[in-house]
């Protein structure tokens, strides 16, 4: 009942390489990502290690990893990123959308050896443990994309905890459809409130205008 979607992927998803940018707390710790269709992808843990059960979707932009991660918009949901690095920029307490990431796993081709940004404060890997937040990295997500694209968003599971293929299998399959969830009622606000001040960033405009009044 499980299967790899393509040749090439079951190729690239059992081997690593330098580039692949493992960190000490995830060298070559076993990942899979299994599909409510039977879709099974072998490949490297990073972030938190556990069970991570949600709708796959992806995102295709070249930037703005930490803010896709703390987008409310993606709450109980797995991300697959297209773009073939993540982390190359570290994270930072200015660039979050909300105060916590919301995705509940994290889909990778492969992670930066060394977060290179003067914005940096803290690199990916341990800012996804510290929020609790599990990753998968060395699996080919453009073919990922390709069976998405086709087949729309589907129930999936990350896991790096060792648990057996067929039963994630059988437990996605368990999984709700987030088709009908009242998400926004977990998100959002539990009072209302005006928001007066500027952003933490220290170039918004609207800061460098108060300094030259």
């Amino acid at each position: 009942d499980l299967h790899y979607p393509l040749r090439r992927q079951r190729q690239m998803c059992i081997r690593d390489s330098p580039s692949s940018g493992p960190s000490t707390n995830s060298i070559n710790h076993p990942a899979l990502l299994v599909l409510a269709d039977g879709t099974l992808l072998r490949g490297l843990a990073f972030g938190a290690r556990g069970t991570a059960i949600g709708e796959v979707v992806f995102n295709t932009g070249m930037t703005g990893y930490q803010e896709v991660m703390t987008d409310p918009s993606y709450a109980g949901q797995l991300v697959t990123f297209t773009y073939p690095e993540l982390g190359n920029t570290g994270v930072n307490g200015q660039d979050d959308e909300a105060d916590h990431p919301h995705v509940r796993g994290v889909i990778a081709r492969q992670l930066a050896p060394l977060a290179s940004s003067w914005r940096s404060e803290q690199d990916l890997e341990s800012w996804l443990v510290r929020h609790g937040v599990v990753g998968i990295r060395g699996v080919d997500t453009r073919a990922l994309v390709l069976h998405l694209r086709e087949g729309g968003a589907i129930n999936g599971a990350v896991s790096s905890d060792g648990s057996p293929p067929a039963e994630l299998l059988e437990r996605v399959r368990q999984a709700p459809s987030m088709d009908g969830l009242n998400l926004a009622a977990t998100v959002s606000t539990d009072y209302v409130y005006t928001w007066t001040e500027a952003c933490r960033a220290g170039f918004d405009a609207r800061l460098q205008a108060s300094v030259q009044v």
